[in-house]
């Protein structure tokens, strides 16, 4: 089977990104910074021999991804497979409230114990894993031979970047994850290699990794 391009954007800045405030699924738009970000990335995309445009269903990254829809002349699939990471009780607050009001919980967290559910809807690590890891791989298997954009967040690509260079999940994070940075992997869907990763050339000002 031929290996699949599939270049990954992070959507861009938000109101709560600047505040270092957890999103997680609460749905978000773009800030007017962010809304250029994500012109930014659509005019570095529009000259990309893109075959499909997928995106996470929030607000956020539906907004990065119609500007690139635009460019690249794409009909954009939504999918929440593709959504952030459910942060339960950590969601609206800034990571020091979380720290300060779920200690216990939040250390869990911060030195990323693959197995720890965040409580109130959370997700782990691991269960991210699988779901972000299953539908690349169904991505990569329907298009192979071709290259595709996903629009999606930060937590997300965390476990992309790990999937394609093989790191585990409690290895703290060695790499950035900015707004509107484009990161490219390839893939069969069951092996993955990492081509380039947070590229911010596109973009005037650096994109923001608020992320832990």
């Amino acid at each position: 089977m031929k290996a699949t391009r599939i270049c990954l954007v992070r959507h861009g800045e938000t109101t709560w990104n600047a505040e270092k405030r957890i999103q997680g699924q609460i749905d978000i738009g773009l800030n007017s910074a962010g809304l250029v970000q994500a012109e930014a990335a659509a005019r570095w995309l529009s000259g990309q021999p893109v075959a499909a445009l997928y995106s996470s269903d929030l607000l956020r990254a539906r907004q990065t991804a119609e500007r690139i829809a635009v460019r690249l002349r794409l009909q954009p699939h939504f999918l929440a497979e593709f959504r952030e990471r459910r942060y339960g009780f950590f969601e609206g607050l800034t990571y020091d409230e979380s720290r300060a009001r779920y200690p216990a919980e939040y250390r869990l967290f911060e030195t990323r114990d693959p197995a720890f559910v965040i409580p109130f809807g959370g997700e782990s690590l691991q269960q991210l894993h699988e779901r972000v890891g299953t539908a690349l791989a169904r991505l990569a298997v329907e298009h192979g031979g071709q290259t595709i954009v996903v629009v999606t967040h930060g937590g997300v690509l965390d476990i992309v970047n790990r999937l394609a260079r093989g790191n585990a999940l409690s290895n703290p994070r060695d790499f950035l994850i900015p707004n509107a940075g484009i990161n490219w992997v390839t893939g069969d869907g069951e092996a993955w290699r990492l081509e380039a990763w947070g590229v911010t050339a596109h973009l005037n000002q650096f994109g923001l990794d608020e992320l832990p």
